[in-house]
């Protein structure tokens, strides 16, 4: 079996187990939680030495990461649909929204890291540089929704859990309102089981 080291609130993690879902592959993988990080040092550090989730570690001992590589190497081992197309425009367009909601969930991350800093130590101009590549970033997903459209790719996927760890971190940034076209998409994408069962909500 193989097994991954993970963190519920991660959006890359939460990409891979969502691919995983979709695929009929999550009973093949063993979920390691980390608790601190002292245990991703510990843990993944030897598989990975960027120490960094999700790490994937196959059957034969060897380590895959991150999670573009790993939910590609997924789609290699199911025989349905594929998630990542094959060729063509299809292909590229759905690259370039996993490129956008990665670099999305990156954006949050950066922003949050820096707002949860003591009060006194906190840097304006890096969560509001972060913050300006966010709605960038939610302007173009909304002008381009109906590229959203269609059978689930691994692009839906990237940009669902992006958005799903935007509201982790911001729920109240009220960015709804300025991008209906992308908040009804977002409502109507976590609806899907595999959106549901890996939702995380703060303690």
């Amino acid at each position: 079996m193989m097994k991954m080291f993970f963190r519920p609130a991660s959006p890359f993690v939460r990409k891979v187990r969502v691919m995983a879902m979709e695929t009929g592959l999550v009973d093949q993988i063993e979920l390691v939680p980390l608790a601190t990080f002292e245990e991703m040092v510990e843990q993944v550090t030897p598989h990975n030495p960027l120490g960094k989730i999700p790490t994937l570690l196959l059957e034969d001992g060897s380590a895959l990461y991150d999670s573009p590589v790993i939910c590609e190497y997924l789609d290699t081992l199911h025989d349905g649909e594929k998630l990542f197309p094959a060729q063509g425009p299809a292909r590229w367009t759905a690259l370039r929204q996993q490129a956008l909601g990665d670099g999305l969930g990156d954006a949050v991350f950066i922003a949050a890291f820096e707002a949860n800093r003591p009060e006194e130590h906190q840097l304006a101009a890096p969560v509001e540089a972060q913050m300006v590549k966010i709605k960038a970033a939610l302007k173009t997903l909304d002008a381009q929704v109906n590229d959203l459209t269609g059978p689930l790719t691994i692009g839906q996927i990237a940009v669902g859990t992006g958005l799903g760890y935007l509201f982790f971190h911001f729920p109240d940034l009220g960015w709804e309102a300025d991008c209906p076209a992308l908040a009804k998409w977002r409502d109507k994408f976590n609806a899907r089981e595999s959106m549901k069962e890996t939702f995380f909500a703060k303690p």
